[in-house]
C-alpha cells in the first residue's frame, strides 16, 4: 500500500535517515567501541545504553527504508482537483461558533504537526474535509466535541 506524503515531508525523511547512517549510527559504534575498551561489560553501562541506543536508531533506519520504499510523493502544486479538498491541499475554514479563521493543510502521517497547521490525512479534521469544495460547511468529529467550519478557501500550494 502506497504511503500518502508531501514534497517536503519525504525530503524531511530522507534526511533523517542520511543523518542516522551518517552521523548517529557511525557515533554509537565509536560509542560502543569505547565502553567495550573498560573493561568487563557485564557491569558497564556505558555500553548497555551504548547498545540500548544502537538499537533505537537501527530499528528508526529500517522504519524509515520501509517507508521510503512505498512512499507516493505528492507535490500539492501539480494537483488538478477542481477545487476539490484532497491530500496536499491548504484549506482555509472558518469556525462558525467562534468566527475564528485557521488555515491548514493535509498532509501524510509522519508530516502531522498542529503547531504548524500540518494535519495528518487521517485526523478527525482531515476526514471531514476530504472530497469538500469550497463554500461547504463541514461537521469535525474531534475528541473535544463536534464543531462546524465554513469552508473559505482551498488551495494547491
Amino acid at each position: 500500500m502506497a504511503i500518502p506524503i508531501t514534497v517536503r515531508g519525504a525530503e524531511l525523511l530522507k534526511a533523517e535517515l542520511k543523518r542516522l547512517k551518517s552521523v548517529e549510527r557511525p557515533a554509537v559504534v565509536q560509542a560502543i567501541k569505547e565502553a567495550r575498551e573498560k573493561g568487563d561489560l557485564s557491569e558497564n553501562a556505558e555500553y548497555d545504553a551504548a547498545k540500548e541506543l544502537q538499537g533505537h536508531i537501527e530499528g528508526r533506519i529500517a522504519e524509515l527504508e520501509g517507508k521510503l520504499s512505498s512512499l507516493q510523493v505528492i507535490d500539492p502544486k501539480e494537483l488538478d482537483a477542481g477545487g476539490r479538498i484532497v491530500f496536499g491541499a491548504t484549506v482555509e475554514l472558518e469556525n462558525q461558533d467562534t468566527g475564528e479563521v485557521v488555515t491548514y493543510q493535509i498532509v501524510g502521517d509522519d508530516e502531522g504537526d498542529i503547531k504548524r497547521n500540518l494535519v495528518s490525512i487521517s485526523s478527525p479534521i482531515a476526514r471531514a474535509l476530504i472530497g469538500k469544495y469550497e463554500g461547504d460547511e463541514t461537521i469535525v468529529h474531534a475528541p473535544g466535541g463536534d464543531r462546524a467550519y465554513d469552508i473559505l478557501a482551498v488551495k494547491y500550494i
